[in-house]
């Protein structure tokens, strides 16, 4: 067993497993603690009914339910260490009624998060720790809030761990966007061919309003970790969120052979650099190996 640990900071349940759910069993079989902080409970996701996050009736306690044990079970799949939630509540996309709720993490004070997160950090004293970047990676108002929680308790942290960013490189986003073109024309002919025709679906915005783009341009990222031996893993706990990534969903449309080929890398923007590494590492890691 080593004595390094990694500590990444999410959002809600399952972005553990899209976003790092082939780094934490890899880290776990090199010997190297690690830690998950969720921030909220994910209320704003479909409820046992089916029922969407704006209709009347949604059951947010319920999803909140089935989210815990869902997640719980990702956690053993991903053979991480240990869990902290905090609790908040889900707030929904950017502009959702949900920002407004008086329990939920958008609307929380980042002084009181952060010093929530700032004892963990304090218990734990990862080496490495990741979370998102200042528009939350796709400008979900909950990742932009983890990303603020994170920068202010690392503000006050009484030494400087390496942060990276969660992060996919704008040449294999192109890719997945074509994909993701490619699925919604296939849909969108199915359902007229039924009679359905779909409104156009807004793209994304900042709180600003603002277009988002997810990609990140290729020079910037730090880190590039092959998680291929691991994607089984990183697939089976995306399936144990079954509650919200349905069989229809972009990943689990893959076979497992085609997920391990789409999958098997995950980059990271390297934010702090107290090793002075260059380059791009394949070792989240590099400088902290013996």
């Amino acid at each position: 067993m080593s004595d390094l640990t990694f500590l990444a900071v999410h959002a809600h349940p399952d972005d553990e497993a899209s976003g790092t759910g082939g780094l934490y069993p890899l880290l776990a079989s090199q010997g190297v603690r690690t830690v998950l902080v969720t921030c909220t409970n994910g209320e704003c996701g479909d409820d046992p009914s089916g029922a969407k996050p704006l209709d009347d009736g949604h059951d947010g306690e319920a999803v909140a339910a089935l989210r815990a044990v869902e997640l719980d079970r990702a956690v053993e799949i991903l053979n991480i260490d240990r869990l902290i939630r905090l609790g908040y509540r889900d707030s929904g996309m950017m502009g959702w009624p949900q920002n407004k709720h008086p329990n939920c993490f958008w609307g929380a004070s980042v002084d009181e998060a952060a010093a929530r997160l700032l004892e963990v950090l304090r218990e734990e004293r990862p080496q490495v720790v990741m979370t998102y970047n200042e528009i939350g990676f796709y400008g979900h108002p909950d990742h932009i809030q983890a990303h603020r929680i994170t920068m202010r308790a690392l503000e006050q942290l009484d030494y400087h761990p390496t942060l990276y960013f969660n992060a996919i490189p704008e040449s294999r986003m192109a890719i997945m966007r074509a994909r993701w073109e490619e699925q919604d024309r296939i849909k969108r002919e199915e359902d007229l061919a039924k009679g359905i025709e779909r409104e156009e679906e807004p793209g994304l915005v900042d709180e600003n309003g603002d277009p988002i783009e997810m990609g990140t341009p290729d020079e910037l990222i730090g880190a590039a970790i092959d998680v291929s031996d691991f994607t089984d893993q990183k697939y089976d706990a995306l399936s144990a969120h079954a509650s919200q990534i349905t069989p229809d969903s972009f990943w689990m449309q893959m076979s497992k052979e085609d997920f391990r080929q789409a999958m098997g890398t995950e980059w990271f923007v390297r934010v702090t650099n107290p090793n002075q590494l260059e380059g791009v590492v394949t070792d989240i890691f590099a400088g902290y190996r013996d």
